[in-house]
C-alpha cells in the first residue's frame, strides 16, 4: 500500500501553512496512514471505501506535516518564548545573494544572535541578582509582607548572590531544552547526507545536505551557554568583587574571556568534521563549567560585602554596552547587506533593496528588548508596591530604591514611538495605494468580465474590491521602511544609555526645569512601558489559549509554519526546523514511488514551496518521472523577493530546467497570498527557450461567474486562496503533467 501498484500515476498534495487534515486534503472522510508517523505522514484512503477526489486513474496521496509545529499544546505555546531567537535565525536567509565573501554577514547576524543570548540573561540577572539580592531583599520596607523574601535577608550578600545566580542558570536550561526538544521527531530525518554540505558561503537549496543542520546546532548551542554563563559569571562577580581580594577580579577577568572566546568562535565557520564538532564544544563546556564554578564558589565564600543604594555594580553598564554593540552590528550588517545587494542584483527586486536581513534583525532586537523590558519593569513595579521609581516622581522614603537600567527606560520609549510610526505608516501606505489597487483592479474585471448585466452590478463591485484588496501584499514596502528608519534613528539613544541619562532626565535638563516638559517625558515613557507589556502580556495569553485551544493552536503554528522553515544556522536557541524533516522525507517518497509510476507534487501555498524545495534535492534519476503542480503559491510573490539568493529567478528557472518545465502553477487575481511564477505581465523575457516554459502559469478567472447559472441557486463564490484543488482546471492540470511524464520529449502542454 506505500507504493503505487502497477506504475499507476500518483498526485502527492502536500498543504500550505494552518495545518490542513488529511480528509480535507484528499475529500474524503476514511483515509489511512501508508507512510511516515504521527508527526509528518502520508495517507490515501482507506481500501475499499472509494477513491479520492482527484483525476480519473491517479492515486491520490496527502503529506500531512502540520502536526511538526502545531502538533504538541505544550510545544507550540512555549515557542512563543523563542520569537526573538527565532527572528535573528530568519535574518540571515533574507540576504540578496547567497555568496557572502569570508562569511562576513553569516559571522554579523551569528553575532547578533549572541547578543539576543546576551540580553537574555541580562534579563533574568536583572531580575534575581540586581531587584530582588541587591536592591530589595537589604530594605525592611521592600521585603516586609513577602516571607519568600525574607529568609534571604539572613544571609550575607555574597552567598546571596551565589544562590540567586541559580536561577538564571536554569534559565538557561530550559530555553535551552526548548529549543532542542523534539529533535527527533521535527529534525534529523537523514543524518548522514550522502555528500558533505558546502560552505554557508556558496550554499543552495539544491545542495547536498542542506537540511541537515544538526552539527552546526549542537555546536552553536554550546557556545551559547558559554555566553550565557559567561554573561551571568561577570555580573554575579561585578557585584562581590570589591573587597580587595585579587581573585574576584581575576576570575571576572576569567568571565569576560570567555564571553569574547565563544564571539570569536561565532565568527568562525562551524567545524567540518563530525569529530572536531564534538571535541571542541566538550572542551568550550568544561571551560564554561569550570569558570561557572569558581565564580558561585568565590561568591559564596564572600561575606564582605556591603550593599550600597542603586543597581548591582556594573549592570547598568552591562545593559548599556548591549544596547551599544547591537547598535553597531545592526548598522554593519545594513552595509555589508547594501554593498551585497549592488553587487548582485537579481532579477526579482527584493523588498527593501534586499535590506530584509538587517530588517528582520532589527526586529529580532525589539522584540528581545520588549520581552526582558517587560519581565524586568513588571517585576520592579511588584516589588515597589506600583511606584517604579522616576526623577519627577521619586518613591515616599519608606520604600526601597527599585531602579531598572537606563537602557530599558530608552526602549520602553522606543517601543512606542514605533509603533505609532509603524500604525501610521500602514494607515497612509494602504490609503495612498487604493487608487492604484483600484484601478488594476478595475482593469481585471473588465478583462474577466466584458459583459455584466445591470442587476449583477453589486456583485462586480465586491469582485472589484476583492481583487484590489488581494494586493495589499505589494504595499507593505513603506511600513517596513518606516519601522527600520525608527530602529536606526533608536541608535542614537545608545551614547545616552552610556551615560545614564534617561528619558526624563533628558527632557528636564533640555527645558532647564523639572516642570511639565519633564512629567510629561514621564509619562509618555510609562504609556511606553505600558504597550510594550501589554505587547508581551498579549503573547502569553495566547501562549496560555495556545496550551487550551487546538484551534489556537493551529492558529499561532501559522507563525512558526512562516518562520522555522529554515535550517538553525544562527540562533541555536530558536524553534526547530520542520523542513529539515520534511524535505528530505518528502524527497525519498517522492523518489521511491517515481520507481513506480509517474508522480505529481501538488503543492499549495506554503505547500508549493515545501514541493520545490523537494525537486532541488531529488536524484537525477528520479526527475524525468516527477512534475510540479502548484496553486496559490506564494513562491515569486512572496519568497521570491524576500529570500532571492534561495528562491529567486534563478532558484525558479532551475526548479523548470530540473523538470523540462513539467509544471503548472495555478492562480487567481483575487489570492491575497498566491501569484504566478514568472511576472509576465511586467515584460519579464521568457525564463527558457523551451515553448513549455512559457505554459507554466495558468490564471484562473475568480469567480467563474458574475451571474447564478440556471441550474444552480447562488452565484459561484469568491475562492481567493482556498480551495484550487476543486477547480476543473486543477483535474486538467494534473492530467496534462502526467501524459508529459509518460511522453518525454514533449516541448508543448
Amino acid at each position: 500500500m506505500g507504493t503505487a501498484p502497477g506504475g499507476e500515476p500518483v498526485e502527492l498534495r502536500v498543504h500550505g501553512v494552518y495545518g490542513a487534515s488529511a480528509e480535507t486534503i484528499l475529500d474524503h472522510p476514511i483515509v489511512v496512514r501508508v507512510a511516515g508517523d504521527r508527526h509528518a505522514g502520508f495517507y490515501r484512503t482507506r481500501p475499499g471505501t472509494g477513491t479520492a477526489g482527484g483525476a480519473a486513474g491517479v492515486a491520490v496521496e496527502a503529506y500531512r506535516w502540520g502536526a511538526l509545529t502545531a502538533g504538541a499544546a505544550v510545544r507550540t505555546a512555549s515557542m512563543l518564548l523563542l520569537v526573538p531567537f527565532m527572528l535573528g535565525n530568519l535574518a540571515i536567509w533574507l540576504r540578496p545573494t547567497s555568496t557572502d565573501r569570508f562569511g562576513l554577514l553569516g559571522a554579523l547576524c551569528r553575532l547578533l544572535a549572541g547578543t539576543l543570548t546576551v540580553a537574555f540573561t541580562l534579563a533574568v540577572v536583572g531580575v534575581t541578582l540586581n531587584l530582588v539580592g541587591w536592591q530589595c531583599v537589604p530594605y525592611v520596607e521592600c521585603r516586609a509582607d513577602r516571607p519568600y523574601l525574607s529568609w534571604l535577608s539572613t544571609m550575607p550578600m555574597g552567598p546571596r548572590l551565589a544562590l540567586l545566580s541559580l536561577i538564571p542558570l536554569l534559565a538557561l536550561r530550559v530555553i535551552w531544552a526548548i529549543g532542542a526538544r523534539s529533535a527527533r521527531a521535527l529534525e534529523g530525518f537523514d543524518p548522514t547526507p550522502a555528500e558533505p554540505k558546502s560552505s554557508e558561503r556558496t550554499e543552495s537549496l539544491s545542495t547536498p545536505g542542506f537540511w541537515h543542520d544538526e552539527r552546526v546546532t549542537f555546536w552553536l548551542r554550546q557556545i551559547h551557554v558559554g555566553i550565557g554563563a559567561g554573561t551571568l559569571d561577570a555580573s554575579l562577580l561585578a557585584g562581590v568583587s570589591g573587597g580587595g581580594n585579587p581573585l574576584g577580579p581575576l576570575l571576572f577577568d576569567a568571565a569576560a574571556a570567555l564571553v569574547v572566546l565563544c564571539a570569536v568562535l561565532l565568527c568562525l565557520p562551524a567545524p567540518a568534521s563530525q569529530a572536531q564538532a564534538r571535541h571542541l564544544p566538550r572542551l568550550l563546556w568544561v571551560i564554561t563549567t569550570v569558570v561557572t564554578a569558581l565564580s558561585l564558589s568565590y561568591a559564596a565564600l564572600t561575606r564582605s560585602v556591603q550593599p550600597t543604594a542603586g543597581q548591582l555594580p556594573g549592570y547598568e553598564a552591562a545593559a548599556a554596552g548591549l544596547t551599544a554593540a547591537q547598535g553597531v552590528l545592526l548598522v554593519t550588517i545594513a552595509v555589508v547587506t547594501l554593498a551585497r545587494a549592488r553587487a548582485n542584483p537579481t532579477g526579482a527586486p527584493p523588498f527593501l533593496r534586499g535590506l530584509g536581513t538587517p530588517l528582520v534583525a532589527a526586529l529580532s532586537v525589539s522584540v528581545a528588548a520588549a520581552f526582558t523590558a517587560t519581565l524586568v519593569f513588571r517585576v520592579a513595579d511588584q516589588l515597589d508596591r506600583g511606584n517604579i521609581p522616576d526623577p519627577i516622581r521619586p518613591n515616599p522614603p519608606a520604600i526601597g530604591p527599585l531602579e531598572p537600567p537606563v537602557a530599558y527606560w530608552w526602549a520602553a520609549l522606543a517601543g512606542l514611538t514605533a509603533l505609532l510610526i509603524v500604525a501610521a505608516a500602514a494607515v497612509a501606505t494602504l490609503l495612498l495605494s487604493r487608487r492604484r489597487r483600484r484601478a488594476m483592479a478595475e482593469r481585471v474585471v473588465a478583462h474577466d468580465f466584458p459583459h455584466v448585466p445591470p442587476y449583477a452590478a453589486r456583485r462586480l463591485h465586491d469582485v472589484r474590491e476583492t481583487v484590489a484588496k488581494s494586493h495589499v501584499t505589494e504595499e507593505l514596502g513603506p511600513m517596513l521602511v518606516a519601522f527600520f528608519l525608527i530602529s536606526s534613528l533608536g541608535l542614537a539613544t545608545i551614547a545616552l544609555d552610556l551615560i545614564g541619562v534617561g528619558p526624563t532626565q533628558l527632557a528636564a535638563q533640555l527645558s532647564g526645569t523639572r516642570g511639565a516638559t519633564a512629567l510629561l517625558a514621564a509619562y509618555v515613557t510609562d504609556a511606553g512601558i505600558w504597550v510594550i507589556s501589554l505587547f508581551v502580556i498579549g503573547l502569553v495569553i495566547l501562549g496560555y489559549r495556545s496550551y487550551r485551544s487546538a484551534e489556537t493552536r493551529r492558529l499561532v503554528a501559522v507563525l512558526w509554519d512562516l518562520g522555522t522553515f529554515w535550517p538553525r544556522t544562527v540562533h541555536p536557541f530558536a524553534p526547530p526546523c520542520y523542513a529539515a524533516r520534511a524535505v528530505p522525507e518528502l524527497a525519498k517518497r517522492v523518489t521511491a514511488l517515481a520507481a513506480q509510476g509517474p508522480v505529481v507534487i501538488s503543492g499549495h501555498s506554503h505547500g508549493s514551496v515545501l514541493a520545490a524545495a523537494t525537486v532541488l534535492q531529488l536524484p537525477p534519476a528520479a526527475l524525468p518521472r516527477v512534475a510540479l503542480l502548484t496553486h496559490g503559491s506564494p513562491l515569486r510573490r512572496i519568497y521570491a523577493r524576500l529570500y532571492p539568493a534561495y528562491l529567486g529567478q534563478h532558484a525558479l528557472c532551475d526548479i523548470g530546467e530540473r523538470l523540462d518545465w513539467r509544471w503548472h502553477n495555478l492562480w487567481r487575481d483575487t489570492d491575497p497570498i498566491g501569484g504566478p511564477i514568472y511576472d509576465h505581465h511586467r515584460g519579464a523575457q521568457p525564463p527558457s527557450d523551451n515553448p513549455a516554459a512559457n505554459s507554466v502559469d495558468v490564471r484562473l478567472r475568480d469567480p467563474r461567474a458574475l451571474t447564478i447559472d440556471p441550474a444552480d441557486t447562488v452565484p459561484p463564490p469568491v475562492e481567493r486562496h482556498w480551495p484550487y484543488h476543486t477547480d476543473p482546471h486543477y483535474q486538467a492540470a494534473v492530467r496534462d503533467l502526467i501524459d508529459r511524464i509518460n511522453r518525454p520529449g514533449t516541448d508543448n502542454p
